[in-house]
Parts: structure tokens; C-alpha cells; sequence
């Protein structure tokens, strides 16, 4: 039996780490208690991260259960996206590219039930609107800051008081939202005290030098998120911080 959407609840924050490229990367972010893990494929912007299908399948293939694997994609055209999730073997979809919210309802209703995370670039006020369009086609809103040349993995914050603005609109209609760009362990939980969000995204903030993933980076930064609660944020229904068992989460 569904628990009303209408019921407020203080949650865990929900923490995925993103850009796994390899075993190791996986492996840590696993032990750092990630509640998802995100591979970033089929790109059409900078990454260093870019995995080509078969080597994220083949990652996607040792997740545990009770953590949700996660396609980042740049793709545009909604067929093309769950075939690649298709391919991969995921459990949720983030549309991470600069598409439509008619492409986000597309890629959903095709999805085999799959959660569906859709990408709100914040360099602005006009993303509060973006974000309540596109809040009516996913699962999930993530916020994230973008470069000219890249749509994510900036290692850049944005203007975490916009941020706030639009979880608060979006709670409204039960819509959770995932906060990205430019968090580590040491401003996630100032960022979650500012915009208080559902989960939280890290990508190039838990890396080393030499851009792999670093264990205490990783287990930093989870255990901060962890640490707090976002009160009023996540309204119970079908919640994209569920596990495989149940909801799929970013």
C-alpha cells in the first residue's frame, strides 16, 4: 500500500557517487556506503570519465544489490538513451543532456519502469522555471552547474539560494531533487543545510590527482551526507533513493 505523497518525513540523505570507470572506483565507492553508483556513457561533452557501453555493462554487472546503478547520458534522442541503458544493464537513467522536457517524458514512458533523473543546469533564476517544467516528466530533478564545454563534472558550485528556491517549488508536487556540482566532504553539508535536498552527487570532489577515486574522499563524503537529514524535502512515494529491491534511486 502506497504511503501518501501528502506525508512530509525527515529522510537520510541519499549520496551516489559518479564517474566510476573502473573496478577499483567501484569497489571503494561500494565500501564507502554509496547508495548509488553512476557511469557516465554516451557523451557529447567533455568528460574524462566517458565509458563505451560494454565497459559500463561490465562494471554495471558487479554492483551489489541494494545499490542503484545509474546511466549519465548526454544523449538527445530518447530511443537512443534506454536502448543504451538497455545495453549497460541500469536501474535508473540520468538525462544529463540539453534535451526537451517532451524527450524526458519519451525517455520515462519508455523506460520499463526505470526511475528517471533529469538535469537542471543552474547558471540562473530561469532555473527555477526549467526545473518545474521538467519536474512534471521524472522521477527526480538533479542540479548541477555546467561550463561551455562541459555539462557536468565541473568541480564548480552554483548559487546554492536558486537551489533552494526550486526544492521548495518542487516539493510542492512531491518531486525530489539531487544536488550536484562542485560538492566534496568538505561543503556537502553546508550545502545540504542551504538547500536541503533529497540526495546529493559527487563526482570529481572525491577523486585524487591523478583522477581516480579516493577511499577517504569517498567515505568522507558519504558519511557527511549521511550525517544529516533533509526534513523537508522528500515526500514518500515511489522515492528514486530506493533500492533495486523497491524504488530506484540516483
Amino acid at each position: 500500500m502506497p504511503v501518501s505523497p501528502d506525508i512530509v518525513v525527515g529522510v537520510t540523505v541519499r549520496a551516489k557517487i559518479c564517474g566510476i570507470r573502473s573496478e577499483t572506483d567501484l569497489r571503494l565507492a561500494v565500501a564507502a556506503g554509496a547508495d548509488a553508483v553512476g557511469f557516465i556513457s554516451g557523451i557529447t561533452h567533455f568528460s574524462e570519465d566517458g565509458l563505451s557501453a560494454p565497459q559500463a555493462a561490465t562494471l554495471s554487472a558487479m554492483v551489489p544489490p541494494f545499490v542503484t546503478r545509474v546511466l549519465v547520458t548526454h544523449l538527445e534522442d530518447a530511443s537512443a538513451i534506454v536502448a543504451l541503458a538497455d545495453e549497460i544493464g541500469v536501474d535508473a537513467i540520468q538525462v544529463h543532456g540539453l534535451v526537451s522536457s517532451a524527450t524526458v517524458s519519451q525517455v520515462r514512458a519508455t523506460a520499463g519502469g526505470r526511475k528517471i533523473l533529469a538535469a537542471v543546469h543552474v547558471t540562473g533564476r530561469d532555473a527555477v522555471a526549467i526545473a518545474q517544467e521538467t519536474a512534471q516528466f521524472c522521477d527526480a530533478v538533479l542540479l548541477d552547474s555546467r561550463t561551455e564545454d562541459r555539462l557536468g563534472g565541473t568541480g564548480l558550485t552554483h548559487d546554492w539560494s536558486i537551489s533552494a528556491e526550486i526544492v521548495e517549488a518542487l516539493a510542492e508536487i512531491g518531486c525530489p531533487v539531487v544536488l550536484a556540482g562542485g560538492l566534496n566532504a568538505g561543503n556537502v553539508g553546508a550545502a545540504i543545510a542551504a538547500v536541503r535536498p533529497f540526495g546529493v552527487d559527487v563526482n570529481s570532489g572525491v577523486e585524487d590527482a591523478s583522477g581516480n577515486k579516493s577511499p577517504q574522499a569517498c567515505r568522507d563524503f558519504v558519511t557527511a551526507a549521511h550525517d544529516l537529514r533533509a526534513s523537508n524535502t522528500a515526500r514518500v512515494h515511489g522515492q528514486p533513493g530506493d533500492s533495486r529491491s523497491g524504488g530506484d534511486g540516483p
